[in-house]
């Protein structure tokens, strides 16, 4: 019998002190892996404060890694973040559009800096708490949505390349998330009743705008409606996304008023970067709201190629239900087009349009 067979194939798992990376630790070495933990430290500027919970999140992982019975260590990828995905985030932010970090995150740390790192200390393959699964057909990868649909984080991964999928196991992607509590529970694990993390990777649950107060500087301008009238003024266009009614501070306006003295709320509907304008309509259902089309550039195909032109489904956010689609056309992979069967609301530059035919995720492209 050859030393290799008993080997276990070492896997390396993202352990963030939540419940789900601890479920799929245990999966694992139920499975027979030799499991590793690591924990990420992403985000280094203000850890001390109440909205940062990493000290709490480190105490669980480890508590966790102890039931389990599997080693953990912590790795620092503060810099890598700062560089790839901050800097990145920062830069969209002040061009007027509003990006999408954890799709970023996903690209340059997990499946990048953590992969690396966990191949140097002799994994195999790595794990994450993503739910979504991966097949291999005919000796490519596939990404496919996982199969609870209310969980599905397929959108956040559509920028894999296959090397990164060929070596990436998802434990959870056949689970449906209240079974995961359950085994969590049985298992009597520490995190069992911890509630999901919300908010962007690195800033938690802080009020958003005072965050990007911090690195962006204020640059006031007009705000106005749709016939050109000023209603007022805003703080910079990075600080308002399209589709956004609250914190627009002309909460006194009244537009055009119903016969029973209602009138329709404000929603931000376009901005002018050379005139540092923001226009802002009333109604959710005023026209300018929706578009039937849209271009895509950075565009990320997981079979490295872009797929064949035709119908297929889209998401542009994450919590939104596929939407018919045509894929119109495609440019050497840099970029796409997407004509809409009905026209979408408040299509937001800088979020990603992720591309599916059915289950399977093809990939995507920031919305330019």
């Amino acid at each position: 019998m050859s030393h290799k067979s008993t080997l276990k194939e070492r896997v390396v798992i993202g352990l963030s002190g939540g419940v789900d990376s601890a479920v799929s630790a245990w999966l694992l070495k139920q499975q027979g892996y030799e499991v590793i933990g690591l924990f990420m430290k992403n985000w280094e500027d203000d850890d001390d404060d109440e909205y940062c919970s990493t000290r709490q999140d480190w105490i669980d992982a480890v508590s966790v890694a102890d039931l389990i019975g599997i080693d953990i260590e912590a790795v620092n990828f503060a810099a890598e973040y700062k560089d790839r995905v901050f800097a990145e985030f920062l830069r969209e932010y002040s061009a007027g559009r509003t990006p999408n970090p954890d799709v970023l995150c996903n690209a340059e740390i997990k499946f990048k800096a953590f992969l690396d790192h966990a191949m140097a200390l002799g994994a195999e393959r790595i794990a994450t708490g993503h739910y979504a699964r991966v097949r291999q057909v005919n000796g490519e990868y596939q990404l496919l949505k996982g199969l609870d649909p209310s969980k599905d984080q397929s959108y956040f991964l559509h920028r894999l390349n296959q090397e990164q999928l060929s070596r990436t196991l998802f434990p959870l992607g056949e689970k449906l998330k209240t079974e995961v509590r359950d085994i969590a529970l049985n298992l009597q694990l520490p995190v069992a009743q911890k509630k999901d993390s919300t908010g962007i990777c690195f800033i938690g649950e802080r009020p958003f705008r005072e965050f990007l107060n911090r690195y962006l500087p204020t640059k006031p301008g007009p705000i106005k409606d749709d016939q050109g009238a000023v209603l007022g003024e805003h703080m910079g266009l990075a600080f308002y996304t399209y589709g956004q009614r609250r914190g627009l501070g002309i909460g006194g306006v009244k537009g055009r008023q119903r016969p029973d003295g209602t009138s329709d709320a404000w929603y931000v509907a376009r901005k002018d970067l050379a005139q540092n304008t923001l226009y802002v309509v009333e109604g959710a259902d005023h026209p300018w709201l929706y578009q039937q089309e849209l271009q895509a550039e950075q565009a990320s195909w997981i079979a490295g190629k872009a797929p064949a032109l035709g119908q297929y489904q889209a998401k542009l956010r994450y919590r939104q239900r596929d939407t018919a689609c045509q894929l119109v056309s495609t440019s050497n992979n840099e970029g796409f087009d997407l004509s809409f069967t009905e026209p979408q609301w408040a299509v937001t530059p800088g979020q990603s349009a992720v591309l599916y035919d059915g289950p399977v995720c093809l990939g995507g492209g920031i919305i330019s």
